[in-house]
């Protein structure tokens, strides 16, 4: 081989040597983290909003005033809450009892005491007066109700128990002879709106 030969080739092995190695990374940037530039999202990100709740219901401290006129006029004759009669109104537990009746009668009245009862044994005790007595339930206004009517054993009229929970407060009504139309559906709107 040539001596020039060999020069040429030392030089092209030369310039491929250089062109090899400014290829190779800068030994810097070897450490270095990559960076890019943020990506802005063009859809946002959902996020979880608030549920709104419902304000705790109130067993209300007035027996008429949770009470609409229609009903409250077919009440207009009966006597409420007579002492005679025993513990009415507002109760030192938070309850509330309403007695509609007249003392000297001898079976037309009714009672509803208002209260606040836990979901499980509210719904217990309904379960129980549908299998032990005969109740029927349904789910009106957000809410599970259960009646039953009967002939008084005494007299020719009728009796009955209507109760009605929802949101942890019971409404339970007795009643022989008296049964205002929309009574326990004026309570419902009156506490629950």
């Amino acid at each position: 081989m040539s001596a020039r030969r060999s020069a040429r080739l030392a030089v092209l092995a030369c310039a491929a040597v250089l062109a090899l190695t400014g290829c190779a990374p800068d030994p810097a940037d070897e450490t270095a983290p990559p960076t890019a530039a943020p990506v802005e999202s063009r859809t946002p990100t959902p996020t979880a909003s608030p549920t709104p709740t419902a304000a705790a219901a109130r067993i209300p401290g007035d027996c008429r005033a949770m009470l609409p006129q229609d009903v409250l006029a077919q009440l207009r004759t009966v006597p409420l809450n007579d002492p005679a009669l025993g513990p009415s109104g507002p109760q030192a537990d938070g309850s509330l009892v309403c007695i509609w009746r007249d003392p000297a009668a001898d079976t037309t009245g009714l009672v509803t005491t208002i209260s606040r009862e836990d979901r499980g044994p509210a719904l217990d005790m309904l379960n129980q007066l549908v299998a032990d007595e005969g109740f029927s339930c349904y789910t009106p206004d957000e809410g599970t109700r259960c009646e039953k009517t009967w002939i008084n054993p005494q007299y020719p009229v009728n009796d009955g128990r209507t109760l009605y929970w929802r949101d942890g407060i019971l409404i339970d009504t007795q009643y022989s002879n008296l049964a205002p139309t929309g009574y326990t559906a004026g309570i419902i709107a009156g506490i629950f709106g």
